[in-house]
């Protein structure tokens, strides 16, 4: 398959670099977990970014999540990937922006919500819920808006066609945004290392750190091209392959970049808990790691 890009989806991207300027570095003053901007999600909006996916001929899906895996880069964060890669296959002219609550756990983005995107066990739903049914929780450590349901919502079961197809553009959504994380978590690791020094040398000289590193891009790599492929084909197995090894990838990423800033890693003070923190967050979707790759038997080897 050729994932090369083409001029128009080049283009796009430099577009996007120069919306996204003004939210490359968190405030000198923030010192919490989640970093928000409501502003980046109207501008977002009012580019029709979010139309993206309905589009051919500027790459579909493909420049969806090309969009989606830059904009995770990001020390802030707006409802994105949902509302780019999954609305536009489930529900492209419900209103937005888009949250997640499974099996009634608390989501992202679920407390300012108008779609609800539902997940029971095999069962997928849309709901639009009111305001006073939903609840923030600004205390939680993932560093998303998190959110969860405050009260029974009416909920639109999909049929067993639309909740695979639900599942499937998930995952890809889940691989494109971790594939983002994942570049911003080691970008900012080979930065501190480079400058941070020990025994005279900086850190980033040492071989033992280089390896370790080296495997981090691999994985990262892996997670952004897996992620492409998955939306470029739209198909199930490529879909649970990609989230298997995004969520494995973040499994493991995360806890070498963490132990490779040493303390200033697990301060507030560096800006890798945006990112490492999401990823948390992302790993238990549709089951985790388990769930994916019964998804990968079943579809690929026709399991289960």
């Amino acid at each position: 398959m050729d994932l090369s890009l083409s001029e128009d989806q080049l283009a796009l991207l430099a577009e996007i670099e120069k919306l996204a300027a003004p939210y490359q570095s968190s405030p000198v003053d923030f010192h919490g977990f989640a970093l928000f901007s409501e502003e980046l999600e109207r501008a977002l909006e009012e580019a029709q970014y979010y139309e993206i996916a309905a589009y051919p001929e500027m790459g579909g899906a493909v420049s969806a999540a090309l969009v989606v895996e830059r904009l995770a880069r990001l020390p802030w964060t707006a409802e994105v990937a949902l509302s780019m890669l999954v609305r536009p296959h489930l529900a492209p002219d419900s209103p937005r922006p888009w949250g997640i609550v499974e099996n009634g756990r608390p989501g992202r983005f679920v407390a300012r919500a108008r779609t609800l995107l539902v997940v029971e066990g095999e069962r997928v739903g849309l709901a639009q819920p009111r305001p006073e049914q939903l609840e923030a929780l600004p205390d939680s450590l993932y560093a998303y808006p998190m959110g969860r349901l405050a009260g029974e919502v009416a909920v639109d079961w999909l049929d067993a066609e639309g909740a695979e197809r639900a599942r499937t553009w998930l995952r890809v959504a889940c691989a494109a945004e971790m594939a983002g994380l994942l570049r911003a978590a080691i970008d900012l690791t080979v930065e501190h290392l480079s400058t941070r020094k020990q025994f005279g040398r900086p850190l980033g000289t040492f071989q033992a750190l280089r390896h370790r590193l080296a495997e981090c891009e691999v994985l990262a790599g892996g997670t952004r091209w897996l992620a492409l492929k998955a939306a470029a084909s739209g198909d199930p197995g490529d879909a649970a392959l990609a989230a298997h090894h995004a969520q494995d990838a973040a499994t493991r990423t995360a806890y070498d970049v963490h132990q490779m800033c040493g303390a200033m890693g697990m301060t507030l003070e560096m800006d890798l808990h945006l990112w490492t923190y999401r990823m948390k967050a992302l790993l238990s979707e549709l089951g985790g790691r388990a769930g994916q790759a019964e998804a990968v038997a079943a579809h690929w080897f026709g399991t289960g």
